[in-house]
């Protein structure tokens, strides 16, 4: 068993996923080869809420170029989880808002 700080990497911080804090929808930033149910227990583990569903998406990297030479940049995975109703928010993203 891994520990929950080597499956939750970092918050991700954009408008869009700021706009889903409203509705108890949290993104992070995951490891590559965790699965839903480690992120759950990650989560509720690290900021003591309930977790009602996990959705993942595998970000894939993006071409780059500087000058004449062109690579990728890494590719990551991302994780929403959204908390249930009577779960208290994530302080975290409260102070963002």
């Amino acid at each position: 068993m891994r520990a929950a700080e080597d499956i939750i990497l970092a918050p991700i911080i954009t408008e869009k996923s700021m706009q889903g804090i409203k509705d108890k929808k949290y993104t992070f930033k995951v490891a590559k080869d965790a699965n839903k149910i480690e992120i759950k227990e990650a989560v509720e583990k690290l900021f003591k809420v309930e977790v009602v569903k996990v959705n993942t998406i595998n970000v894939r990297g993006q071409l780059r170029r500087m000058g004449r030479f062109e690579g990728y940049t890494p590719s990551w995975k991302k994780a929403v989880v959204t908390l249930s109703e009577k779960s208290k928010p994530i302080e975290f993203f409260e102070g963002l808002m």
